[in-house]
């Protein structure tokens, strides 16, 4: 790990204090005398779901690479986060993956995952970014723009106040804005108001619906710390159960199209089993419920593409889910979130000219892999839009056959989790090693048993 020390100056200021802006923030404090992250949230000391984060209410997944790069960003945090009540688990030993209805062979394994709730980890690396030297996080205050000077170059921002009118913004000046504002954020508007054409986006709606609930969680619920049961064509619905701190399961089931959870806890648990595995819907049934359910329309998958604009404004970055918008049942944003700020900090480390371009041209590398992986997995669905070359419906029948051989082999299901926790590359799976397991796949006998879905039967709220 580079390690925070002489700062060659200037003031950055980063607009959102999520789990981008905060890792931005980390990242600039080592180049930066001054780093000022502003939030037009009233942001909570406790670790509870806030306004402008509303998909703090689902289950999250940190991928085995984020949780990597966040222990490199913030040392001790995995061993901080477990003494506040979250779940260190190995990815491959301790959770139970089950795609196309099949479960992946549980195995020993080098993938180090750590199950937390969204809130106590945002709350935690903003405690962490807040000491700091040089930084502070202001609550209540949105950025309405950036500024640029005559030359156009970003200058500052123009910040509002908590109820305060429009024409009482303030100018707050600064050397470098980073928009880390998330999903819902005006990056195409910014960009034309300072001269630039938008950069140009592409989307996939996947059209799936989320709805949580939390439970109890007691000793000898199950012999995992988690489970998740992928959708498939088949079968287009599924959900995840993840032990979080507060001795707590947080469940979140999902949908496609007019199939899709309901809210009531009736409706929940009958949704629950009709997945294409039982045994999310037998937790379900001997949990206490926490709370009501509650539901989530997953906003489309946008992919800005920053890094092939010809011209950037001087002072101006785009970081985070402003720069890419995952759909978030594969799990990928946060990590993608902590690979963008080791590139920023070495970008920095290289000084700042052309820090745009370089910038978004090596994040592209770590948005590129889960890009395409979730776009792939998304068009596997007749009902999702978008081009199918021969590529995609090769990689969708190849993937097929991986989850039928990774039931039987643990060293295919290991190549497969290392992909999908961006541990390796997707060349893996292609691998002649790989490639020869998932051709003549084990026998049959030596498979974890085959899940069928249980028929419909009553279930407690």
């Amino acid at each position: 790990m580079t390690g925070i020390g002489p700062r060659p100056g200037g003031h950055a200021v980063v607009a959102g204090a999520g789990v981008g802006g905060l890792l931005a923030a980390r990242a600039l404090s080592e180049s930066f005398d001054r780093v000022t992250v502003l939030d037009r949230d009233a942001l909570p000391e406790e670790g509870v779901p806030r306004r402008g984060v509303p998909q703090g209410h689902h289950a999250h997944g940190m991928l085995s690479r984020g949780c990597e790069v966040l222990g490199d960003l913030f040392p001790g945090l995995r061993e901080d986060l477990v003494a506040a009540g979250a779940v260190p688990c190995d990815i491959q030993q301790d959770v139970h993956w089950y795609n196309d209805g099949r479960r992946l062979h549980p195995a020993p394994s080098r993938m180090r995952g750590l199950s937390v709730s969204r809130p106590l980890l945002e709350r935690y690396l903003r405690a962490r970014v807040a000491a700091l030297p040089g930084v502070e996080i202001h609550d209540g205050r949105e950025v309405v723009e950036p500024i640029a000077g005559r030359d156009g170059a970003v200058t500052g921002v123009r910040v509002l106040g908590h109820g305060r009118r429009a024409e009482d913004a303030e100018e707050l000046p600064a050397d470098l804005v980073v928009n880390a504002t998330g999903r819902g954020n005006r990056g195409a508007e910014w960009l034309r108001r300072l001269g630039h054409r938008p950069a140009r986006e592409e989307r996939v709606d996947s059209g799936l619906v989320y709805v949580s609930r939390a439970y109890r969680r007691r000793p000898g619920d199950a012999d995992v710390v988690a489970m998740i049961v992928g959708h498939s064509v088949a079968v287009p619905r599924g959900g995840v159960a993840l032990s979080a701190e507060g001795d707590r399961w947080l469940v979140t089931l999902f949908g496609m199209g007019d199939d899709i959870p309901p809210v009531d806890p009736e409706g929940y648990h009958r949704f629950a089993a009709r997945l294409p595995v039982p045994d999310l819907h037998r937790l379900l049934t001997r949990l206490e419920p926490l709370g009501a359910p509650r539901l989530m329309r997953i906003p489309v998958s946008i992919r800005s593409r920053y890094e092939s604009l010809r011209r950037h404004p001087e002072g101006y970055l785009v970081f985070g889910d402003a720069l890419c918008q995952f759909n978030p049942s594969y799990g990928q944003g946060m990590t993608v979130a902590a690979c963008e700020a080791l590139a920023l900090r070495d970008c920095l480390a290289a000084g700042r000219d052309e820090l745009a371009r370089r910038f978004y041209r090596r994040a592209a590398k770590a948005i590129d892999i889960a890009w395409d992986m979730s776009v792939v997995g998304d068009l596997r669905f007749p009902a999702v839009e978008g081009p199918r070359p021969a590529r995609v419906r090769l990689l969708n029948g190849y993937l097929a056959r991986v989850h039928a051989a990774a039931e039987t082999d643990p060293v295919v299901g290991n190549a497969f989790l290392s992909v999908a926790n961006l541990q390796a590359p997707p060349q893996r799976l292609m691998s002649p090693g790989v490639l020869a397991r998932v051709l003549r796949p084990r026998p049959a006998a030596s498979a974890t048993p085959r899940l069928t879905p249980e028929p419909s039967v009553p279930a407690r709220p």
